[in-house]
């Protein structure tokens, strides 16, 4: 929306994140905030959007396009207590559309918000001990840890870190209270210092997270900076260092590319924070202020080389990277199904089709959360875990799922239990095509294919976006479909299974027919020419149907 604007002068002149957003808010004349105050909006967490179903319509009536927001609650680590899930699922019915959204970041995205109930939502939020700044906009946001429990104290110690990071990284500012909790202050009111991000903040979003193999559900290597555990036993050693990940990209720019991010070092757990630190504000410094297209540290780093960056960090940070250590990845999907907890309890983790929660699905959650779960813990896959249920109380929790049309038993195949897309049409205004309404039609023709060609119990990665800023992670799946129109799609084949491998162009721009088609004949090498327990992706590398991604930039060569 914001994008002709001159965001880097925006961001300067807005008193630290403060800008007219006060007047804005109160303007009866117009359902939105004005236009230099989208990008300030983002870094509390809210995007300015309209219904894009209702533009042409409202155009013809001479009517301003049906606005409304979206707000994006952080989760840091992904874990949520019963009060602030029931809090949550109040304000979907109050003043939401009536759905919930759980966001590849381990977020919480509620739709359709109006002007007017944006401080009511962020007063309920701040009375549970939620927030939503720095959810969006030029900062660290989310900062995101594999949630499953099963990892015992090496994943208490992580999700403590990955805690302890994100109060690190989040802005100082004093404007997300003023405006929102307690109201705006006078004209002059003191503009805080920002010691990390500056007066300008970061040029470009930033992302982090911390994994535990062997599960790479996090997609480390597609954050900007990530943090791999290695343990021995129940103790957290440390982390090996991942540096320069991320997926977006732009059609037709071939100087804009998904990146895996690079493994540095190894580093103690008690210098994480230093590291952070040292790495944003390097981005914060060499970060490219001209070109949006090009701003993510990705970039930096592919311009200066690796060589550079460890030399730059260490002089910050005063750490001296250690060489890495060893660890194995097996996957980057979830954990389904029962699994007992080490105290004895049990967690459930539940598929949510592409994160969507809708009111049927939310009064069980509702039940859940306030009779049987210690907690609810949102995956990186857009599903959640029920945690903490006595043995006793499992069968309850299975009926309510079941009531809820969530039959985790006898319920979704393989194939849609890896599948995720972002939300696209109608409301996401960077959206060429669909993804989250049509993914799960498009799935079914594919578990077809795959029964067909027996292969049906096969779990194979499949990620959707309806454009190729890849928010669903779409060029780290087996099979990977970009937005580039209204029923038109880039086709990507061949990412591991465990997230260590780009995906390469197969198809440019080509629609459902055609995809299917390919994915038919793809199904079919594959079921007769697999190796024992070979993945799909894997299978289309070594038969050579698709050439390994070495660099980012082969990932839309073709």
């Amino acid at each position: 929306m914001a994008a002709h604007l001159d965001v880097e002068k925006i961001k300067a002149d807005s008193r630290a994140l403060r800008g007219t957003l006060a007047i804005s808010l109160k303007d009866p004349t117009t359902a939105a905030v004005a236009e230099a105050d989208t990008v300030i909006t983002k870094f509390h967490g809210i995007y300015q959007q309209d219904d894009r179903d209702q533009r042409e319509t409202r155009r013809e009536a001479r009517l301003e396009p049906a606005y409304s927001f979206m707000i994006r609650v952080r989760v840091p680590g992904g874990v949520i207590t019963p009060e602030q899930w029931l809090a949550l699922d109040r304000l979907a019915d109050e003043v939401a559309n009536g759905t919930i959204r759980l966001t590849t970041r381990q977020a919480v995205q509620f739709h359709g918000v109006a002007k007017e109930d944006l401080p009511r939502l962020i007063r309920t939020i701040d009375a549970v001990l939620m927030d939503s700044l720095a959810a969006c906009g030029d900062v660290n946001r989310n900062v995101m840890c594999h949630v499953q429990p099963e990892a015992g104290p090496v994943h208490a110690a992580a999700l403590d870190w990955a805690r302890r990071l994100s109060d690190h990284l989040t802005p100082r500012t004093g404007a997300y209270r003023e405006i929102w909790i307690e109201g705006e202050k006078v004209a002059g009111s003191e503009v805080e210092d920002e010691p990390i991000y500056g007066k300008t903040y970061l040029p470009r979003k930033f992302k982090s997270g911390i994994a535990i193999p062997p599960v790479n559900d996090i997609d480390v290597f597609s954050q900007d900076l990530g943090f791999i555990a290695i343990a021995e036993g129940d103790q957290l050693l440390g982390f090996n260092v991942t540096v320069g990940g991320g997926m977006g990209c732009s059609h037709g720019e071939p100087d804009t590319f998904p990146r895996l991010a690079d493994v540095i070092g190894f580093i103690e757990p008690e210098d994480l924070l230093t590291i952070a630190e040292a790495v944003v504000t390097i981005q914060r410094d060499f970060g490219n202020r001209e070109n949006r297209k090009r701003a993510r540290f990705k970039y930096t780093l592919e311009d200066r080389g690796l060589e550079w960056l460890v030399s730059e960090l260490e002089s910050r940070s005063q750490v001296k990277l250690a060489a890495p250590r060893p660890y194995q990845f097996v996957g980057n999907g979830d954990l389904y199904g029962w699994q007992r907890m080490r105290d004895g309890r049990w967690q459930l983790t539940v598929f949510v089709e592409n994160g969507r929660l809708n009111p049927n699905v939310r009064a069980a959650l509702k039940t859940i959360a306030n009779d049987y779960a210690s907690d609810i813990r949102l995956t990186p896959n857009q599903n959640l875990v029920v945690a903490g249920v006595i043995e006793s109380e499992r069968e309850a929790v299975d009926r309510l799922l079941a009531s809820a049309a969530m039959d985790q038993e006898h319920g979704p195949s393989a194939i849609r239990k890896n599948s995720m897309a972002c939300v696209a049409l109608p409301s996401c205004g960077l959206a060429m095509a669909e993804a989250e309404r049509y993914l799960p039609d498009l799935v079914t023709r594919i578990e077809e294919l795959a029964d067909r060609h027996g292969i049906g119990k096969e779990p194979i990665t499949v990620r959707m976006s309806g454009c190729p800023n890849g928010c669903s992670r779409p060029y780290l799946a087996e099979i990977g479909l970009v937005g580039r129109a209204p029923g038109r799609y880039n086709l990507y084949l061949g990412a591991a299974f465990d997230g260590t491998r780009l995906n390469r162009l197969d198809r440019d721009n080509v629609g459902e027919a055609d995809i299917l088609a390919r994915i038919d004949q793809l199904f079919g090498q594959f079921a007769s020419g697999r190796r024992q327990e070979e993945r799909f992706g894997d299978f289309l590398v070594r038969s050579r149907v698709i050439a390994p991604v070495g660099r980012g930039r082969e990932v839309n060569a073709g």
